[in-house]
């Protein structure tokens, strides 16, 4: 079940583009990022308030590296999107995590990574490579848009390898999702009150604040925290390359964007990679 939560969370995550095409027009991506993760964190630090609080405690300075992963994340990958375009700016993103995770988890947590894992998210970061070219338009990329991607990918991995480490402590993952999110919450709240939020003044900005907050964010990590309790971060952040499988499909079906054979490719290529993780979690059964 556990690669079933992460999987769960990845396609809950995919939707966040296409809500934010459906929101209002003049949306500012910074602060709709801080309002999803104010908002969010704010929920998840009182649910953690309320329920119990594990066996474990958590590590003052992990929460804070943790809560300050998770800002990090959210502003770089934004940004990262703005300079480099959603297409360039995505594959580095979310493409580096999964290498970042292996890096850190060989270094940190749970050892190197099996050559599964390495056919895996070979495969799934090809997919989404050619994914994203498929629907790419051509134009110049900048190097400072590059680099703020790969500093999202950094900081994602390390966000989930920080919060494996406070799992394994015996935190619960309200718990841990919580003091994470919390942290980053208040990091990023003069983000949302010096930034432009004309947008929140709207319906639909309310309706695409509150969705981001509740659905791809609190319910969507407290999986993701249920599946990373059981799961190596490598392995994890490997199975959420199905979120941009997710966001197009979506973006064809609900937004009506062009849809290739190359597109089709990276979606079975990346359907393919999470496949051999799955053959592997089979094949770790039967051995048992």
């Amino acid at each position: 079940m556990a690669r079933v939560y992460v999987l769960i969370a990845a396609v809950l995550f995919g939707t966040t583009g296409t809500a934010q095409a459906l929101g209002p027009a003049d949306l500012s991506p910074l602060t709709v990022g801080a309002a999803r993760v104010v908002i969010g964190g704010a929920i998840l630090g009182v649910l953690a308030l309320a329920m119990p609080r594990g066996v474990g405690r958590l590590g003052p300075m992990l929460v804070v590296l943790a809560g300050a992963a998770v800002a990090t994340y959210q502003l770089t990958f934004f940004e990262a999107v703005h300079r480099a375009g959603v297409a360039v700016g995505a594959v580095i993103a979310i493409g580096s995590g999964p290498i970042a995770s292996g890096l850190l988890d060989g270094v940190f947590g749970d050892g190197w990574p099996g050559r599964r894992w390495l056919t895996a998210t070979a495969l799934a970061i090809a997919g989404m490579t050619a994914l994203s070219v498929g629907g790419a338009a051509h134009g110049e990329v900048s190097a400072a848009g590059i680099v703020l991607a790969l500093a999202s990918g950094v900081a994602y991995a390390s966000y989930t390898v920080i919060a494996k480490r406070m799992l394994r402590a015996g935190g619960t993952p309200t718990r841990v999702m919580g003091a994470a999110f919390g942290v980053g919450s208040i990091m990023l709240l003069p983000v949302l009150l010096l930034g432009d939020t004309r947008w929140l003044g709207t319906g639909r900005g309310v309706e695409l604040a509150v969705y981001l907050a509740v659905v791809p964010t609190v319910l969507a990590y407290l999986l993701f925290a249920r599946g990373l309790r059981h799961l190596t971060a490598s392995e994890t952040t490997t199975i959420v390359l199905a979120e941009p499988v997710t966001a197009a499909l979506l973006g064809v079906s609900v937004l009506h964007e062009p849809f290739g054979v190359l597109a089709v490719t990276g979606v079975v290529l990346v359907l393919a990679g999470l496949g051999v993780l799955a053959l592997s979690r089979s094949s770790n059964a039967a051995t048992a």
